[in-house]
């Protein structure tokens, strides 16, 4: 039987790779994004897979929009993977980046109980809900401590999946996703900033690389990688939630690092620090735990940083040259 799949921020990292990903596996993929210009879906086209799905533009802040929507494409699976994603962004416009996480997780949700649709539905949560972890490894059964309102949204994005889930029966699950990367990774997230600005220095065209902190450490893995996580969440035959991470921790310097090795160039050269650009508060270190989705899932990642780092270059390059 040949599935349906809807995808809320499909035009994004996420969506974008997990559309490609299900459309090797034969689903009809459907679309949910803010607005379909040519220039918000680069990404569809950056992987050559515009044409195969069907893009809407819907406001899921709308719940009667959301409902109509969902009842007219009957999907078999949704994953919601929408609404304000930066972290520094949310410090600018914390209702803004509330709204657009639980307003449409709700309304989501909501529709699929009132249409008593059998729809499985895919909410993706976040390593910021965690906060601070230090060295410790963080499970699903860690407890949450925002330090941003992305984060605070997100968490409570989380329990909204949890409630309809032991409420009203749904499968509801969340994955709850550490920082994953791409060459398609939006320009507003650190790392590419990292990548664009390293290239711009080894081509001459800048100095310097300005940045609010270089000592905080992150759980990094790869996209396409954490997109087929996703997939095996909602392909459980009982829904539970899953932390999906690679289970090590470098810092930003690392990152920085091996970016500047890649040209022969040294990074303290070039780096500066810029205390505008800190965000009122941060999360130092963060790691999670993989042991239920290597168990379950059969799911681990495989990229480390040097290959992550690596990739985004070549892949920055092949673009530049075309």
């Amino acid at each position: 039987m040949i599935k349906k799949a809807l995808i809320t921020g499909i035009s994004g990292q996420d969506g974008s790779y997990l559309a490609n990903f299900l459309l090797k596996k034969n689903y009809i993929i459907f679309g949910i994004t803010r607005n379909k210009k040519k220039s918000n879906l680069k990404n569809l086209y950056t992987l050559n897979i515009k044409n195969s799905c069907k893009i809407f533009q819907c406001n899921l802040d709308d719940i009667n929009a959301t409902r109509r929507l969902i009842k007219k494409i009957k999907p078999d699976e949704i994953y919601h993977l929408s609404g304000i994603s930066s972290v520094a962004k949310s410090f600018k416009y914390p209702a803004a980046t509330y709204i657009s996480i639980v307003n449409s997780t709700i309304n989501i949700l909501e529709s699929i109980h009132d249409i008593k649709a059998d729809i499985k539905f895919f909410s993706a949560c976040s390593s910021e809900c965690y906060g601070n972890t230090g060295k410790k490894l963080v499970d699903e059964t860690s407890g949450f401590n925002p330090l941003s309102p992305y984060a605070v949204a997100k968490t409570s994005a989380f329990y909204i999946v949890k409630n309809y889930r032991e409420a009203y029966n749904i499968f509801a699950v969340s994955g709850i996703l550490f920082s994953h990367e791409s060459p398609i990774r939006s320009k507003s997230f650190v790392t590419q900033k990292i990548i664009s600005n390293v290239i711009d220095i080894y081509n001459k065209k800048r100095k310097f690389l300005e940045l609010g902190s270089i000592d905080i450490q992150r759980d990094w893995g790869w996209s396409p990688e954490y997109v087929e996580a996703m997939y095996l969440i909602i392909q459980q035959k009982n829904p539970s939630d899953f932390v999906i991470a690679s289970g090590k921790s470098y810092p930003l310097k690392d990152f920085i690092k091996l970016a500047f090795e890649y040209f022969d160039l040294n990074w303290k050269d070039h780096v500066k620090i810029n205390k505008k650009l800190k965000r009122p508060l941060d999360i130092i270190c963060n790691k999670g735990n993989t042991k239920k989705a290597k168990k379950i899932l059969k799911w681990k990642s495989t990229y480390n940083l040097k290959k992550i780092v690596h990739e985004m270059i070549e892949n920055k390059f092949r673009n530049l040259n075309l």
